[in-house]
């Protein structure tokens, strides 16, 4: 596989560490949980409509995945997941094969059985949703961002919801908030350290529309997240010495979409998708890091000539100081990729 160089003589690859065809998925989720990576649903092929039902779960220290025999699975694609009590894997929205839904289904991870939660008295929800964001601001509760609507009418503007989740009941709660965004879909969202004082919080969103500007979801102050991000010291300091190789900029890439996003300390690390700039060759494999240690934040883009490496509509997935790349849809866009690789920074 190519090494990709910048002029200071830094590279970078996704190197393979995985193959097996039960990976072979895009617009799926793919979700850490004690150590293991869930994925749920996406899309068999390029053309597909029926999203699959199934979950797999990938043991990223032996390298193995297995299919989860866990009954009553949801059919999606283009969802959103998140962990919650270190036990359940809740399922936000999607598209069935049929609509756009926002319902919540939860995997018991102790039990192995799907369960599907109810909405709580008082629950607001969006009409539908699919290509959005599911962001953890705490263990019970979530950060929705994307235009809702179903599958003839959507809004010309981004909803944002608050979305409580509650085990012990089964239940889940929707609130919108009262900002709006711009009409994104297929965007990514990144909860980032603000770099003033004293310390903030806020969460961003990235692509999804023709725009190149990222877009503020939320902001919390001093103390208000206690999310701890999983802890990545040696990558940290690796992406610091990338970016210390290249042009800082700030704008970031116009019109991209379903491209995967990671939080890695002050570092939003951005990679592949679709463009809507061009018309032919629009599934890129470019690795973007957005840099919030100073303000105003910067954007450093290590282009990539190794065709092998487009994706879109896959993951990434912090684990044990490493960043893992599942699924997606090759350079023509049809083609599921069958391989987990991790990300190799050379400095």
């Amino acid at each position: 596989m190519a090494l990709e160089g910048s002029p200071g003589g830094a590279g970078w690859t996704w190197r393979p560490v995985a193959r097996d065809a039960l990976l072979a998925r895009a617009f799926h989720s793919c979700t850490e949980l004690q150590g293991r990576f869930y994925l749920v649903g996406g899309l068999p092929g390029g053309g597909a409509t029926e999203p699959s039902g199934d979950t797999v779960v990938f043991d990223p220290a032996a390298g193995q995945a297995v299919q989860l025999g866990a009954r009553g699975c949801p059919r999606r694609s283009h969802h959103d997941a998140a962990p919650v009590g270190g036990r359940w894997l809740c399922v936000v929205g999607g598209w069935d094969g049929a609509r756009r839904l926002a319902t919540v289904a939860a995997l018991d991870t102790e039990r192995g059985v799907w369960e599907a939660w109810s909405a709580a008295p008082g629950s607001r929800p969006p009409a539908g949703l699919s290509s959005h964001t599911c962001t953890r601001v705490s263990d019970r509760e979530l950060r929705v961002a994307g235009r809702e609507g179903g599958t003839r009418t959507q809004r010309r503007y981004g909803s944002i919801y608050t979305l409580r989740l509650d085990p012990s009941a089964r239940t889940y709660c929707y609130k919108e908030e009262g900002c709006h965004t711009a009409s994104r879909s297929g965007h990514c969202a990144a909860l980032l350290p603000t770099s003033g004082h004293p310390p903030a919080h806020q969460l961003l969103l990235f692509g999804g529309c023709n725009s190149a500007e990222p877009e503020v979801a939320g902001h919390w102050g001093q103390g208000k997240i206690k999310e701890e991000p999983p802890a990545a010291p040696r990558l940290m300091e690796q992406l610091a010495r990338l970016v210390s190789t290249g042009q800082g900029s700030g704008q970031g890439p116009r019109g991209l979409r379903h491209h995967s996003c990671s939080v890695v300390g002050p570092f939003a690390v951005l990679f592949g998708g679709e463009t809507l700039t061009r018309a032919r060759d629009t599934i890129c494999n470019d690795l973007y890091v957005y840099d919030t240690r100073k303000s105003p934040s910067l954007w450093f883009h290590f282009p990539s000539a190794d065709h092998g490496l487009k994706r879109v509509g896959h993951r990434t997935c912090l684990w044990n100081d490493q960043l893992y790349l599942v699924g997606g849809f090759g350079e023509d866009g049809r083609t599921p990729r069958p391989q987990v690789c991790v990300l190799d920074l050379f400095i």
